[in-house]
């Protein structure tokens, strides 16, 4: 079975930095495809990031030039390094990828989360 670890996640005062990883593991043929998302408290989840089987990255507006991933295809592992954090930027946040477990079969998995905390 498919499993996504996060971690990183912490308390950092506005202006500060955070680096979160995304490690994938289990029943996995190929990963097409993986991101984060986030969910402030009183708030849906939102999509953050995301980096294709390719390399190529797409980033919400919100977070554009401050935040990056990167993966690292041998460890089946993505990072997201935040910089100039804000406090809009709390929130709890999920790892998704999307993955092949057989020939036939590409769909998506999610990590249970983890916190991030940015205080003003």
């Amino acid at each position: 079975q498919v499993q996504l670890v996060e971690s990183g996640g912490g308390l950092v005062q506005a202006g500060g930095s955070l680096r979160l990883s995304c490690a994938a593991s289990g029943s996995i043929a190929s990963i097409n495809a993986m991101g984060w998302y986030r969910q402030a408290p009183g708030k849906q989840r939102e999509w953050v990031v995301g980096i294709t089987s390719a390399g190529m990255t797409m980033y919400a507006d919100s977070v554009q030039g401050r935040f990056t991933i990167s993966r690292d295809n041998a460890k089946n592992t993505v990072y997201l390094q935040m910089n100039s954090l804000k406090p809009e930027d709390t929130g709890v946040y999920f790892c998704n990828a999307q993955l092949y477990t057989d020939r036939f079969s590409n769909r998506d998995y999610w990590g249970q989360g983890t916190q991030v905390t940015v205080s003003s």
